[in-house]
């Protein structure tokens, strides 16, 4: 059992019957403000998801399907953001700060 807590007030947003979020089915999930610090997302279905002001310092989205996202003022400092699909997302606010875009797809993404 994985719990995803709002990083700024520690409520429980959301608890995933899984052992890692790795490849998990998260499409249209409202993750805003979700503390997922180093949090192993690579190849995860993000597409649509809201993760406004979300903590994703460090977390590994390589390969994550992010279409449509909803990422303003995230936090993804020092992401590994390689092969990522971002066409579509609103990044707008967003800190990519040491992140690692490398073959990521920000076709039509809000910068």
């Amino acid at each position: 059992m994985i719990e995803i807590r709002n990083c700024w007030s520690g409520r429980l947003i959301r608890e995933i019957d899984e052992e890692s979020l790795r490849d998990a089915a998260l499409r249209g999930a409202d993750l805003a403000s979700a503390d997922l610090m180093d949090a192993d997302l690579s190849g995860t279905d993000l597409r649509g998801a809201n993760l406004r002001c979300a903590n994703l310092m460090g977390a590994n989205l390589s390969g994550a399907d992010l279409r449509g996202a909803d990422l303003t003022c995230a936090d993804l400092t020092r992401a590994d953001l390689s092969g990522a699909d971002l066409r579509g997302s609103d990044l707008t606010g967003t800190d990519l700060s040491g992140a690692d875009l490398t073959g990521a797809d920000l076709t039509g993404a809000t910068l």
